[in-house]
């Protein structure tokens, strides 16, 4: 019989020790509990985050191994990546429609009815994100979205929660500026959570647990100006292919 936690009654900043997830499901820890703005920080911060579908418990995770991306290691792009970055018109921002990322990333695809982004967790995490602490990264053919990516910064940590594409390699172009503007401002790591062989391809790799918690723990206590994200000007896709390329902005 599993026997998880409930944390319906705990305090919101605690959670159980992530070594006590199970093997089976991998990295499950606890279920119960809110999406309040302090428990959600709290979970980043301990290297845990919420995953569940519609209609069920709130479901809390810490895999093991961690899926990350070394910001200074993410791959170039290939050779059809760099021609479209050379030729299109698309624009990057930073923090301009975090809702409206969201709300792509949760739509249907694939044939699949939605995602897991509830309208519950879109109302979390724009909650997060009025107070600073969540962020996007936006792909912009004009006034369309094409792209994009959202996530949660801890200190100098950012975990990515999803991303998406209307056009071919809108979701890339967004992962790409999002590393470039981290590594420029001192996260180390971008935090994929749980991995896959598109995150793989790409040049994430696997860390174990314990490695990633020691980490995290250095990197949460470090100091970010929150006024960086939306203080960051839009730039052009194309300047992301430049080799020996220039911080965005």
């Amino acid at each position: 019989m599993i026997r998880l936690p409930l944390l319906d009654h705990w305090p919101p900043q605690r959670f159980p020790d992530p070594s006590q997830a199970l093997v089976d499901p991998p990295g499950l820890l606890a279920f119960g509990g809110d999406l309040s703005p302090e428990r959600l920080r709290a979970a980043y911060a301990q290297g845990v985050f919420p995953w569940f579908n519609d209609g069920e418990p709130i479901l809390w995770w810490s895999p093991d191994p961690r899926c990350v991306f070394r910001t200074e290691r993410l791959r170039w792009p290939n050779r059809s990546l760099r021609r479209l970055l050379a030729h299109c018109n698309w624009r990057v921002s930073v923090d301009r429609d975090f809702l409206g990322v969201m709300q792509a990333c949760a739509a249907p695809r694939g044939g699949q009815p939605g995602t897991w982004i509830s309208d519950d967790m879109i109302q979390a995490y724009a909650t997060l994100h009025a107070a600073g602490d969540a962020h996007s990264i936006e792909v912009w053919r004009g006034d369309e979205l094409v792209g994009g990516i959202y996530g949660v910064a801890s200190g100098r940590m950012f975990s990515g929660e999803s991303m998406f594409s209307r056009e071919s390699g809108g979701s890339k172009v967004a992962l790409l500026a999002l590393a470039q503007c981290l590594h420029d401002w001192g996260f180390p790591l971008l935090d994929a959570q749980v991995s896959n062989p598109h995150l793989l391809a790409l040049g994430a790799e696997h860390m174990p647990r314990t490695a990633f918690i020691a980490a995290l723990r250095e990197l949460v206590v470090e100091p970010m100006d929150r006024a960086v994200w939306r203080a960051m000007p839009p730039i052009d896709a194309a300047a992301l292919a430049l080799p020996g390329r220039q911080s965005p902005g």
